[in-house]
């Protein structure tokens, strides 16, 4: 392995996996394109990637490195549908809409594997993911969730199993039924975060890394994007960067609730010993809120990610307790070590739809769950189609994805946590 060296990323086993390219040149004068996409995680390079394969001429800023955020740091999980349930989003959009984004969503993951053989992007794919059910209610809601892909969504990828069978597949307790998808899957998000950007440059897109936008004004039909050492004028601007984009953009941080993820790696188990864990080398995370999640990685190690905070709690301080809640999942990796332990900042809507939306005439937001790697991130790659065709592509994605959502206080640490704790409280029940 070669380790990426501090401070270009975290020390996550993710860095320490990968051999980087050196890093883009920051934006220095001012340049023009025809779009600027904001963060160079998956949404941005997926983005950047499709335009500039149908001939727009793409400018990325990027505040650190590419896929420093939480694209390069999340579980790797590749899973249909959206966090927000189906018939959440039927009572928030109307089921035609409803279906669309369902649709949408699938797409994601064709796309996905697609971009993975076209561009040849070494990014540790398997086939394989698993929601498990803890409590008797879980599972008779994955039993109802079941019914409903296959009887009306038409998916017939997904197939429940049963306690018994699981106890062949898991080598724990904890779980008494699951929903295993074969249609998802698990990778390397930092490699695929990596992969899409050599790709999108090659097409043609311009990546400038160390490059934080500090602000955009729109004048005379076009936005000006500044950064420290220059500034890009473009006919539209795609914001992607996530929780990270901060202060910049006030419309998007009112809307947003600030969450730390984390996760912990294992040393080595050897093939046999992690095999032991997950037989079948799927993902899996259950079915709470505060959700637990977890796979193999190519080198045999458990890669266990949870604990998702909503009260600020300092990210260095991750490792020894994540290790408890993986020692709750399997205890018999007792006294095994922990080698990495890092976390990512994200943002979250209240009611985990996903948001894709206007801002202004000119600049698109984009956000949905990263602890994932595909839901919806990878979405803003279908548009638009060509340059002739983007306002209607982009009229009908906007109708479709652009979910009302809660305004959060800003600042407002005591009425975020007292919200989250109701939903901690329903986990236990």
């Amino acid at each position: 392995m070669t380790a990426i060296p501090s401070p270009d990323y975290v020390n996550s086993w993710y860095a320490a996996s990968v051999s980087p390219p050196p890093a883009a040149p920051p934006l220095q004068g001012d340049t023009r394109a025809d779009v600027c996409v904001i963060g160079a995680g998956i949404a941005g390079c997926s983005a950047a990637l499709s335009l500039a394969e149908r001939g727009y001429r793409v400018a990325v800023l990027e505040a650190r490195r590419i896929g420093w955020g939480a694209s390069g740091r999340s579980g790797g999980q590749v899973i249909y549908g959206l966090a927000a349930e189906q018939d959440q989003l039927t009572s928030l959009v109307g089921a035609q809409d409803a279906r669309r984004i369902w649709d949408m969503s699938l797409s994601a993951i064709a796309q996905l594997r697609q971009r993975i053989a076209r561009h040849a992007i070494d990014c540790d794919w398997v086939d394989g993911q698993m929601l498990t059910a803890i409590k008797a209610r879980q599972w008779r809601a994955l039993q109802d969730w079941h019914h409903e892909l296959t009887n009306s969504l038409g998916y017939a990828s997904a197939r429940l199993i049963g306690n018994d069978e699981l106890r062949t597949l898991l080598g724990s307790q904890r779980y008494i039924g699951a929903l295993y998808d074969t249609n998802g899957g698990h990778l390397h998000p930092l490699r695929y975060t990596l992969g899409l950007a050599r790709a999108a440059a090659a097409a043609g897109a311009q990546f400038y890394e160390n490059s934080a936008m500090l602000d955009y004004r729109n004048g005379d039909g076009r936005i000006r994007a500044r950064t420290a050492g220059g500034s890009v004028d473009c006919g539209q601007l795609v914001l992607a960067g996530n929780a990270w984009l901060g202060g910049t953009v006030p419309q998007l941080q009112r809307t947003l609730m600030t969450v730390g993820s984390y996760i912990i790696a294992t040393e080595p188990l050897g093939e046999q010993r992690a095999r032991q864990l997950i037989a079948n080398n799927a993902a899996v995370c259950d079915t709470n809120w505060i959700l637990d999640y977890f796979r193999l990685s190519r080198d045999h190690r458990l890669l266990f990610g949870g604990r998702v905070n909503y009260s600020g709690v300092d990210l260095r301080a991750v490792g020894p307790a994540t290790a408890r809640h993986m020692l709750r999942v399997f205890p018999q990796l007792a006294g095994t070590r922990i080698e990495y332990a890092w976390g990512c900042l994200l943002d979250i809507t209240l009611n985990r739809a996903p948001n894709f939306g206007r801002l202004a005439p000119r600049s698109t937001s984009c956000r949905d769950s990263p602890a994932t790697v595909s839901r919806l991130p990878g979405l803003p790659a279908r548009w638009p189609p060509r340059p002739s065709q983007a306002r209607a592509s982009v009229s009908m994605f906007f109708r479709a994805c652009s979910i009302a959502i809660s305004r959060v206080a800003c600042g407002c640490g005591a009425r975020t946590r007292a919200g989250m704790l109701w939903y901690r409280l329903r986990d236990l029940l």
